[in-house]
C-alpha cells in the first residue's frame, strides 16, 4: 500500500534518571501507511544549542519571522553527496564485513572499509580515494560517516598492508560462511593488464584484456555455487590457466578444511594433463569440466556418440574407456549449432576476402609479389586473422599464391556443431546429469564477476602500484568490493534490471541444454523499463547516481555562527525503496 507522508517536526521527550532530567530533541517524519499513522526518525538534534532547536522548530512550523529575523538568516555551508555512500556502507555492515576484517574497531579497518566503499561508489586511483575523503576536499560524505577526514594517502597504503596481511583469515571467514562439505566450488582465471614496469608480477602472457603491448598480471577467483566470492589469488602473469589449479585445491582442502568438494572448471583449466597428474589421487576431490573438440571428435570417431540419438533429445548420458570412473554428458543445442555454422560461414567468406587480394597482388602487372617466402608471410597473416587456416588448402610457388577449402574438414567440424560434452567424476546419486550440465553453466557467474571487476563496476584497472604485496592487496580489496556489490545485487534485484524471480525462468526452460531464459517479470522490466510497482527500472551504476542526490547538508544561522548542523535532504521515493531493500536507514 502507498505511503503518504506528512510534515517534519522536531519532537521532544524527557525523562528522568537517577534525579536528573534528559532531554531528548528528535526530527522525525509522520506519514501514513496502511491506513495507520507512523513516525520516523530523520535526525538527533540533541547536540544543538537550545536557541537553534527552536529556530529548526519554528521553520518547520512555517514561522519564518522566528528564523530569519532582521539581519540574520539559515545558509547551507557545504553540501555532501551522501545517499550513496548511506547504502553502501549500510549494505557492508548488515554483511558484517567489519568482522570479516578484524573483530576489534583500528583506524586500519576504518580506512580499508572507506577503500572497499569507494571502489564501489567512485572507483579511482589511492591518490584520489585520499584526496575524497580529506576534509579540505572530501567528494562525498564517506569520511565524515567513518570519522577518518584527516587521512592520507600514506594511511590508505598502511591500511592495504594491513589488509593485505589479513587475506588469509578473511578468506576463511568467508569460507566457513559460504561453503559446505561437499560444496561446489566455481574456479576461473583472468588477467589485468599493468602500465609499469617495476612489478615483479607484471609478465608477458596470453592477454585477454585485447591489449598485447603491456605485461599482465593473472589471477584466478574461486565462488561458491551462487557465484558469492569467497577467495582470490595472484599469480605472474606468464602462468597458464591449469597451472593455478593446484593451488587452488590446496587452499579449499587445507586452509578452509573442506574435505569433500566438487571443482568446476572449464576445458582450459581442468584438463585431461591436469585431472591425470594430479586430481585422481586426492581422495574426497571431484570435477566438472567439458571435454575440447579433438576429443568429442575422438568420441564420434569410435562410435560413441551417436548423432541420430538427438534427433529426439537433447541430452544424453554415456561412458567410455577412455574415461574410466567418470561420466560424460553430451549436449546438443541446436540453436548454438546454427550460430556456429553462421559464423564458421562469415570466417570463411572474410578469409576468401583477404586471400583474394594475395592472389591478385601476384597478378598485377605493376610490382608484382614475388618470392614464395614474401606470399606464405602475407597468407599466413590471412589464414591466422580469423583461425581459419585449418579449413584452406594453399598453393605457394615464387610468382603464384592459389586456394581452396578444404571442404572434407569443414564438414567434420560442421557434424559438432552443437555439441558439448561435460565431462564429471561426480556419482549420479550425488549430481543427475541435468544439475551437472547446470553446475557447468554456472561458470558464467564467475565471468560476470570479471566483467564487474575489470570493466563496468570497480575499474581494477588501471593498476598503479609496484610492490607485489601491493598488487596482491589491491586485486583483494577489489574482490571484497565485488562481494558487497554482490550482496547489494541480490537486495536490489527487484529494482535492477537483474532477473528476480529465477524460478520463473527455469520453470519456462524446456532443458537445460537450452539457452536460460528471463522470466517474465524480468521481460517486463526490460520492456516498459518500470517496475512492478511503477517505479524507474535502474542499472546498479545509474542507481547508486541517483541514490547520491541525498544530500548532507551543513547549515548554519548567522544569529549564531558557532551553531552549525548537519541536515540530510529527503529521499525520493525510489531513493526509499532502495534503503527498504537495502535494509539501510538515514
Amino acid at each position: 500500500m502507498a505511503k503518504r507522508e506528512g510534515p517534519v517536526h522536531v519532537a521532544t521527550t524527557t525523562r528522568l534518571y537517577q534525579g536528573k532530567v534528559y532531554k531528548t530533541h528528535l526530527l522525525r517524519r509522520t506519514f501514513r501507511e496502511g491506513g495507520k499513522v507512523k513516525h520516523e526518525t530523520v535526525g538527533n538534534l540533541s547536540h544543538l544549542p537550545a536557541h537553534v532547536i527552536e529556530m529548526i522548530r519554528a521553520a518547520l512550523r512555517g514561522d519564518a519571522q522566528a528564523v530569519i529575523a532582521p539581519g540574520g538568516e539559515l545558509e547551507i555551508v557545504r553540501t555532501l553527496p551522501h545517499g550513496h555512500v548511506a547504502a553502501v556502507l549500510g549494505a557492508l555492515r548488515k554483511a558484517e564485513v567489519e568482522l570479516l576484517l578484524a573483530s576489534r574497531p583500528s583506524h586500519e579497518r576504518d580506512v580499508a572499509i572507506a577503500m572497499i566503499v569507494a571502489r564501489i561508489i567512485a572507483p579511482s586511483s589511492k591518490l584520489a580515494t585520499a584526496r575524497g575523503l580529506h576534509a579540505e576536499t572530501m567528494a562525498s560524505s564517506l569520511g565524515l560517516e567513518l570519522g577518518i577526514e584527516n587521512v592520507s594517502e600514506d594511511d590508505l597504503y598502511a591500511a592495504m598492508d594491513w589488509l593485505g596481511a589479513r587475506q588469509e583469515s578473511i578468506e576463511q571467514k568467508l569460507a566457513r560462511q559460504h561453503l559446505r562439505d561437499g560444496s561446489l566450488v566455481l574456479y576461473d582465471v583472468s588477467s589485468s593488464f599493468y602500465t609499469g614496469s617495476h612489478c615483479a608480477l607484471a609478465k608477458f602472457g596470453h592477454n585477454r584484456d585485447g591489449d598485447n603491448g603491456y605485461p599482465q598480471i593473472v589471477y584466478g577467483l574461486l565462488c561458491n555455487a551462487e557465484g558469492c566470492p569467497i577467495a582470490i589469488e595472484v599469480f605472474e602473469g606468464n602462468t597458464a590457466d591449469p597451472e593455478t589449479l593446484g593451488a587452488q585445491i590446496a587452499k579449499v582442502r587445507q586452509r578452509f578444511e573442506i574435505q569433500r568438494v566438487v571443482f568446476v572448471g572449464d576445458r582450459g583449466m581442468i584438463t585431461s594433463a591436469r585431472i591425470d597428474q594430479e586430481l585422481r589421487t586426492v581422495a574426497g576431490l571431484d570435477w566438472i569440466t567439458a571435454l575440447r573438440a579433438p576429443a568429442i571428435a575422438d568420441l564420434l570417431a569410435q562410435g560413441t556418440i551417436q548423432l541420430s540419438f538427438f534427433d529426439q533429445c537433447d541430452l544424453a548420458e554415456i561412458v567410455s574407456p577412455d574415461y574410466p570412473g567418470e561420466r560424460l554428458i553430451v549436449c546438443r543445442n541446436p540453436l548454438l549449432a546454427e550460430d556456429r555454422a553462421r559464423a564458421r560461414a562469415e570466417l570463411l567468406a572474410a578469409t576468401e576476402k583477404a586471400l583474394d587480394t594475395i592472389v591478385a597482388a601476384t597478378k598485377r602487372t605493376r610490382r608484382p609479389l614475388r618470392g614464395t617466402a614474401k606470399i606464405a608471410l602475407r597468407a599466413g597473416g590471412a589464414l591466422n586473422r580469423h583461425k581459419m587456416k585449418k579449413h584452406f588448402i594453399v598453393e605457394i610457388t615464387d610468382d603464384a599464391f592459389s586456394y581452396r577449402r578444404d571442404e572434407d574438414k569443414i564438414a567434420h567440424e560442421a557434424m559438432l556443431d552443437g555439441f558439448y560434452v561435460i565431462r564429471t567424476s561426480v556419482a549420479k546419486d550425488l549430481l543427475s546429469a541435468e544439475s551437472t550440465v547446470r553446475a557447468y553453466k554456472d561458470l558464467s557467474k564467475v565471468e560476470r564477476a570479471f566483467r564487474s571487476l575489470k570493466t563496468v563496476d570497480l575499474k581494477i584497472r588501471p593498476i598503479f602500484h609496484h610492490a607485489s604485496d601491493r598488487v596482491r592487496a589491491h586485486v583483494f580489496l577489489c574482490m571484497l568490493a565485488y562481494y558487497v556489490e554482490w550482496m547489494m545485487r541480490q537486495a536490489l534485484a527487484p529494482m535492477l534490471f537483474d532477473d528476480d524471480d529465477k524460478e520463473a525462468a527455469d520453470r519456462q526452460r524446456k532443458s537445460i541444454v537450452a539457452p536460460a531464459q528471463r522470466s517474465p517479470a524480468a521481460e517486463q522490466k526490460a520492456g516498459t523499463k518500470r517496475t512492478a510497482d511503477g517505479q524507474p527500472v535502474h542499472s546498479f551504476q545509474t542507481l547508486l547516481k541517483d541514490l547520491a542526490t541525498i544530500a548532507k547538508n551543513r547549515v548554519r544561522s548567522s544569529k549564531a555562527q558557532a551553531a552549525e548542523f548537519w541536515l540530510t535532504t529527503r529521499p525520493t521515493e525510489t531513493q526509499r525503496r532502495a534503503l527498504d531493500l537495502l535494509g539501510v536507514s538515514l
